[in-house]
Order: C-alpha cells, then structure tokens, then sequence
C-alpha cells in the first residue's frame, strides 16, 4: 500500500510537472533550448523578448564575431549582459535599464585587458521629459536649468576612462553630465583616476578658484618642497 502511495505521488507530481511546462511553453511564441536544456531566447506571444537570451553575431566585413548573453524583460535588455569573442574571452560588461545602458560599463582587449570604462544614465520610458543643466560657456557652472524630452534610452552621464592596455595606468580622462562633455581640468584626471596627473612644464599650471577638501588635506599634510618632489618622480604619464 505505501509503495503504491508512493509511486502515486511520484506520478501526479510529474504529470503536474509536465503540464505546468506545457503550459508555460504554450505562452511562447518562440524559444530555444541549450545543451542543458534550459530554455533562452524566449519571444512570448506579444512579440517581446523575455528572460535569458543567448545571442551569436558572426564576422561582418571583416569585424571579428562575438556572442552576448544577458537578460529581456519586456523587449528591453536589463541588468548585467556580458559579450564574449568567439573564443570566450570577455570582451565587455556592460549594465542596462529600461532597455538602454545605465551606470558602469567595461571594455577589454581580446587579451583580457581593460581598455575602457564608461558611465550612463538610462531614461525611463515611461517619464520621456528630464530637467538638464545648462552651463557656462567658459567654465562648469550651472547657470540654469532646461526642460527637455529625453529622445535617447540613455546618454553619457559620469566618468568616462581610458586605459594603457600594458601598464593599466589612466592615460585620458572624460566627464559627462547627462550628455553634456564636461570641460577638462587635470583636477578632473587627478580626482577621477585617483592618481595625479603628469605636469606639462611647457604650459602653464591652470588657475583654482575652489579646491575639493581631499586636495586641502592633502596640501596640508604634504609640505611645497615634498609635493614638488612627488611631482618630479611621478610615472603615471596622463
């Protein structure tokens, strides 16, 4: 009597397994199944993207193929997507929302090596208008604001660093205000890549209205004539 109970729940457990798949399946209007038989690059029955996708682009006009793999939620790529060579080396890591690039995006060689990292902001579709600053021609500062549609998922928005793909040193520096390029300082490098940047004798050292209190603390710390040698013995070569 047991083992028929039991061979009982097994079965009713499997048939409610099968017809819970089934079910599942039939709200696909298409999808593919991998070697583990998980099931990616589901098209449900509105025509969207859904969940896992798993996407292979082969060699065009001599550019290199690579494959991607992230996640679809509504037909808008989300979250962590991850593309590769079609030899498996990492090629990027790039974050998504609302089906467009959003906060901290990296870029590596075929070797493995990061070459480039971006920031983003991602606007939602669903509020298309954004308040932007506006600045000065002259300088950073803010000197109104602007009501405008966000035609874009998503713009520019942060630091933007470029790599020595050999030393791994920052050798430029961009900052970005939600579209907006910035005007470059080597304050801005400084700050941005945590490191100092290299001192150009034949020009002159730009004017500091206002300093960070980082940099205050610094100066305080660090007397002029051990600063110059900082200065002099650096090898970062921004």
């Amino acid at each position: 009597m047991k083992i028929f109970l039991s061979n009982s729940i097994k079965f009713f457990s499997i048939l409610f397994i099968f017809i819970y798949c089934s079910d599942s399946i039939a709200q696909y209007k298409s999808f593919s199944l991998t070697q583990d038989r998980d099931t990616v690059n589901i098209i449900d029955k509105k025509g969207l993207k859904q969940g896992k996708w798993i996407v292979t682009v082969p060699e065009i006009r001599s550019e290199p193929g690579y494959e991607e793999e992230g996640i679809y939620k509504n037909g808008k790529k989300d979250g962590i997507w991850r593309r590769y060579s079609t030899q498996g080396d990492l090629l990027a890591i790039e974050n998504y929302r609302f089906g467009g690039k959003d906060g901290v995006q990296q870029y590596y060689t075929f070797v493995g090596q990061l070459q480039k990292e971006e920031e983003w902001h991602s606007y939602n579709p669903d509020a298309p208008y954004d308040t932007i600053p506006i600045y000065g021609t002259d300088n950073n500062q803010i000197i109104s604001y602007k009501i405008v549609k966000a035609q874009q998922y998503s713009v520019p928005n942060g630091t933007w660093k470029y790599y020595d793909t050999e030393s791994g040193n920052v050798i430029k520096v961009e900052k970005y205000d939600r579209g907006s390029l910035l005007k470059d300082t080597d304050q801005d490098k400084a700050l941005a890549s945590n490191d100092k940047p290299a001192v150009d004798s034949t020009k002159p050292k730009p004017k500091i209205k206002t300093k960070p209190q980082e940099v205050l603390d610094y100066e305080k710390k660090y007397s002029k004539k051990k600063r110059d040698h900082l200065e002099r013995e650096g090898s970062t070569n921004l």
